[in-house]
């Protein structure tokens, strides 16, 4: 194919959305990606699945009662939108939470993705109602994980390249948009040298040719920063959050890197809220890495104590689960970079999940008895978090709490006094006796055993740390791990960039993470979690199926 309708940059789940989309109408398009073919889907291959759905039958068989009025008061409370360009971030904002209230999950549906039948509890805010948080559970996991997000609109996609509707050119680097006349004509870069990895892992970056396409219409969508901690440090947002840690785990692979941006700016794009980002409080060192600093998150149930490099107990609403950005400011104005759970095995076993797709292959093998056997009849934690447990450096395990200490203080500085950390726990263990409380993450831990996909898989019953039936004790420390770019690209609805003048650039769009989502940050401040696949899949679609674009 010498020549196309639409050049798309970057070969993600938004991507792959857009281009099935314009290929359904047919058009034709070129989707160039730096990677190995077997990168083919970006990060939501490696994520965990979940999609934010509104008023969904998995919801209602749990007797959720959700609505599109409720989600959008969650997501209007937790973006918190206040500049001036919010404008398009909030339309789609209202845009996003109309299709997952609506049209989002039969579409899906038809294409052949499903999801697990307990919907998760993300995020839950642990403020007042109209402030951040979910106020109920809308976190739907992919049958199949990330690649089974990935694998209908791959499928899509493969179709199209069959046909001759859509042709995929890997390692091929763009590195200008090429404009005349402040028209966007087409793209220019480097043939990198073969160097087939396994998914996710560094490649080289030397190249061994150049390459110039043109188009009537240019799509980017290359993804975020969270590979490059350079960047990230040079966009945080300090007078909110404080100085950016000293130490950082990766969350995403190297290649995450946000070299677009600057490319597009050159064409005029007008990039805004970068300040505006989504990074993780409960990070820990893959024992067994994939890319560079490669960092896991603990998602994690509600029960497990939480407390600061210091050994102090972290206050609402930082809780496990409830307010990301809260607890970040909190965990970064000790002075320190890490904070500590600290659980019994019980609390393990039940509540403690990693995210990736490939710490989940029960999910990702869609197997049904694997599911059941290591995460309903499990006596011990899944194979993958026994085994973090077993060789991560993070995880420290004692019978007694005493050594449980002498543990977090070889490898959290000599911080910790026991006996502050021991009358802290014993507060707690004398509220377990009755079930009321003034403990506010007890009161949060019954309240999410009334919902029964609580109870069931993700909340121990009560019980005292401090009891050796319960043991054994087990602290782990937490590292600030990157992942989401929750600005972007100014985008009107169909994907159009804008420029600094808030006018649309011909022939220029974006969708996914590089335009925030959509309009340039469709999140606002605080993401309520499955809204990044979720606006990957739906930016990719407006911008294919815009009139506007080819």
């Amino acid at each position: 194919m010498d020549s196309c309708d639409t050049i798309i940059v970057g070969g993600g789940l938004a991507g792959l959305a857009a281009a099935a989309e314009l290929a359904d109408r047919g058009k034709t398009a070129i989707i160039l990606d730096q990677e190995p073919e077997n990168f083919l889907g970006g990060q939501a291959f490696w994520s965990l699945g979940g999609l934010f759905l509104v008023d969904t039958p998995e919801q209602r068989r749990l007797g959720i009662k959700d609505s599109r009025d409720l989600a959008l008061s969650d997501w209007m409370g937790s973006a918190q939108f206040d500049r001036e360009e919010d404008y398009w971030p909030r339309k789609w904002a209202e845009a996003y939470v109309d299709f997952a209230a609506g049209e989002m999950r039969p579409w899906l549906h038809e294409m052949g993705m499903r999801w697990f039948p307990i919907v998760g509890w993300a995020e839950r805010g642990g403020s007042f109602a109209d402030g951040h948080g979910n106020s109920v559970p809308r976190f739907h996991l992919t049958w199949g994980v990330g690649p089974g997000t990935v694998e209908p609109f791959e499928k899509r996609v493969r179709a199209h390249v069959k046909a001759g509707r859509i042709e995929l050119r890997f390692r091929h680097q763009c590195s200008n948009i090429i404009t005349e006349n402040n028209v966007v004509k087409g793209v220019s870069g480097e043939v990198l040298i073969d160097d087939v990895k396994e998914r996710g892992q560094s490649t080289s970056r030397e190249f061994v040719g150049q390459f110039e396409l043109r188009a009537p219409s240019v799509l980017v969508t290359s993804g975020g920063i969270g590979g490059n901690l350079d960047l990230v440090r040079k966009v945080w947002p300090r007078d909110r959050l404080g100085e950016p840690p000293r130490e950082m785990i990766a969350g995403v692979p190297a290649h995450v890197d946000g070299r677009m941006i600057a490319i597009t700016e050159a064409a005029g794009g007008r990039m805004i809220n970068a300040d505006r980002m989504w990074h993780y409080t409960e990070g820990v060192k893959n024992w067994n890495p994939i890319w560079p600093n490669h960092g896991i998150r603990i998602l994690p149930g509600p029960s497990s104590m939480w407390f600061d490099a210091t050994g102090n107990r972290l206050k609402p609403p930082c809780l496990p689960g409830f307010d990301t950005l809260s607890t970040l400011r909190e965990i970064l104005a000790t002075g320190h970079d890490h904070s500590w759970f600290v659980m019994t095995q019980k609390i393990l076993k039940k509540e403690v999940a990693l995210s990736g797709s490939e710490q989940n292959p029960d999910f990702a093998a869609k197997s049904w008895l694997k599911v059941v056997q290591q995460r309903l009849l499990n006596k011990q934690a899944t194979p993958a978090v026994e085994a973090f447990k077993q060789h991560g450096e993070d995880f420290i395990v004692a019978d007694t709490l005493e050594d449980l200490v002498a543990g977090m203080n070889q490898k959290g500085g000599d911080l910790i006094e026991i006996e502050k950390l021991r009358a802290q726990i014993v507060a707690r263990d004398r509220q377990i006796d009755n079930p009321f409380t003034k403990d506010a993450q007890l009161m949060a831990v019954h309240a999410a055993r009334n919902y029964r996909g609580d109870k069931l898989m993700r909340t121990a019953k009560p019980h005292r740390f401090l009891d050796a039936e319960n043991g054994p004790l087990i602290a782990v420390k937490l590292h600030i791990i990157t992942r989401k770019t929750l600005g972007g690209f100014e985008t009107d609805l169909n994907g159009q960039v804008l420029n600094a003048q808030g006018e649309r650039i011909e022939g220029l769009f974006a969708a996914g993470e590089v335009s925030g989502f959509g309009g340039g940050g469709y999140h606002g401040y605080n993401a309520l979690e499955g809204s990044f696949l979720g606006g990957c899949i739906f930016s990719g679609r407006q911008a294919g199926r815009s009139e506007t674009i080819a």
